[in-house]
């Protein structure tokens, strides 16, 4: 499918174009950007006063500059912002910017001649993606640092990577046959002021949470059976009684995921198994609070895509270029704050489950550390404390970015978001939350096949077997950083949740 820029974008579009989707511009898109430009055409000609367009930037807005200093300034301004450091975004936030760059322009209340929407455009069809910092931005006026690095390119300078390869800009344009563009008044300003670094990241991150819900739901449904637990908990009669919905989804999910399991059938009548502990028996409640929050922060993710981060803004119909706020990251900074904060749940309660079926004070008859001849053999011992040490690193980067504003600009911009910096943490701790939750389902596949000749139920046997595939039981100690890695990609590629579904159906 082809996506549109400058029309209603979603999401889901950002997402899809990012992994290699074709993208065009809406056909309504460039009149609008045309009106736009009139509007800053006339106020140039009139000599009239605009910040960015006629004045300097920041704390230089009291500035005027001439008609020729205008279109000088707009180049001045990208190689001057350009100063973001550490290492560069992935290959799929920087499309993802250019595709959320390239249309909040397309709306057509930026003043940008079309010809530079054009342009980022041809960057995403041939691959030509610039290399851009991640540390830098604080999140107002907007991610100016990473959004110079993102257009610098354009105009012949900063870094590519294209064909595999990292380049100059301008020897990319040559390879490609292009001329860097020349900036006008305004354009240079519109390329950088907005949200749209903070916005990727986040987008991508968001994405990855919500195949996290359902590979956490697997993970735990896993856990529960190899450690003999009770599906009671999940019953659909409980979860009406306090109906949030992501609680009410992940108990669904459970449920569905252990329905005709031999394993649990073995002991539903115990006398001595009343009631399992807190990371099993409340597996919904917090699983299913990071999905509610996500969906909070899903929404306004969404309505960031299709709103005007700019300043000024050109407003067509009034003939006007207003300065407002538009820019100021705070709504991302904040939802990404949460979402980071409910990541960290499911990854802590992943790794206490991870705990409890290697320990056999609490795996219900399990070998110590999953493995026969423990002592000789020390079986997953060393997993958990990996999971362990990824948990205490999410802690520490669940700090909300959003509360810790600084002044800069000559104190001009006294308030900031952070907001690149909140959506980075939450990227990161998805990252971990993949890794914790990818061992708890390697030691949860070896659990249940400790049960054998009991039979798992469908989903979990699925679970199981397309670890099967890639990771050999463990019969005693062997290198085991190949089959942590099999299993980090079974998850972070989709590929268990994937077979569990082929498998029972879709999970919510």
């Amino acid at each position: 499918m082809t996506i549109q820029i400058g029309g209603s974008l979603s999401a889901a579009d950002v997402q899809a174009a990012a992994r290699g989707e074709p993208v065009a511009l809406a056909p309504e898109a460039r009149a609008r950007m045309d009106a736009a430009r009139a509007v800053v055409e006339r106020k140039l000609a009139a000599g009239e006063t605009v910040y960015g367009v006629t004045t300097g930037f920041g704390a230089l807005a009291s500035v005027h500059l001439t008609s020729e200093q205008a279109r000088e300034l707009q180049h001045g301004l990208l190689r001057s912002h350009a100063v973001a450091v550490g290492e560069p975004l992935s290959e799929w936030e920087v499309r993802a910017m250019l595709i959320l760059r390239a249309h909040v322009l397309a709306l057509g209340h930026s003043g940008v001649r079309p010809v530079v929407v054009d342009r980022l455009i041809e960057f995403l069809d041939r691959g030509l993606l610039p290399v851009v910092p991640q540390q830098g931005s604080l999140g107002a006026s907007g991610d100016l640092a990473p959004l110079a690095h993102l257009a610098l390119p354009l105009i012949g300078e900063g870094e590519v990577k294209y064909e595999g390869e990292r380049m100059p800009a301008a020897d990319a344009l040559a390879r490609m046959g292009l001329e860097p563009l020349q900036l006008e008044a305004k354009d240079g300003l519109a390329l950088i002021n907005g949200t749209q670094a903070m916005l990727a990241v986040g987008l991508l991150a968001s994405a990855r949470s919500e195949a996290l819900a359902k590979a956490a739901d697997i993970a735990a449904a896993m856990t529960v059976e190899g450690i003999l637990g009770t599906d009671r908990a999940f019953d659909d009669r409980l979860q009406k009684l306090r109906p949030h919905p992501g609680q009410s989804a992940s108990a669904a999910n459970l449920r569905t995921l252990l329905q005709g399991s031999e394993i649990v059938a073995s002991h539903r009548e115990s006398e001595h198994l009343v009631q399992d502990a807190y990371s099993l028996r409340c597996a919904p409640q917090v699983h299913g609070a990071m999905r509610d929050v996500r969906d909070f922060s899903e929404g306004v993710l969404e309505r960031e895509v299709g709103s005007i981060t700019d300043n000024p803004i050109v407003l067509p119909d009034d003939d006007e270029i207003v300065s407002g706020g538009n820019f100021h990251g705070q709504p991302v900074s904040v939802a990404m704050d949460a979402l980071a904060a409910s990541l960290v749940a499911v990854a802590s309660i992943s790794e206490r489950r991870l705990y409890r079926l290697l320990d056999p004070n609490t795996n219900n008859g399990l070998p110590p550390f999953l493995v026969p001849s423990s002592g000789l053999n020390s079986g997953f011992m060393l997993v958990q404390y990996t999971a362990a040490s990824l948990v205490s690193e999410c802690k520490t980067l669940a700090h909300p970015a959003s509360v810790d504003s600084i002044p800069s600009s000559a104190g001009q911009e006294d308030h900031v978001s952070m907001g690149l910096t909140a959506a980075r943490h939450a990227r990161d701790i998805v990252t971990n939350a993949e890794v914790v939750v990818a061992l708890e389902a390697l030691a949860a596949a070896q659990a249940l096949d400790l049960r054998a000749p009991l039979k798992p139920a469908t989903g979990t046997r699925a679970a199981r077997d397309v670890f099967r595939a890639v990771v050999p039981v463990l019969s005693h100690d062997r290198g085991l950083k190949a089959d942590v890695d099999a299993a980090i990609e079974l998850v972070h590629s989709g590929r268990l949740v994937e077979a569990v579904e082929a498998a029972i159906g879709p999970l919510a």
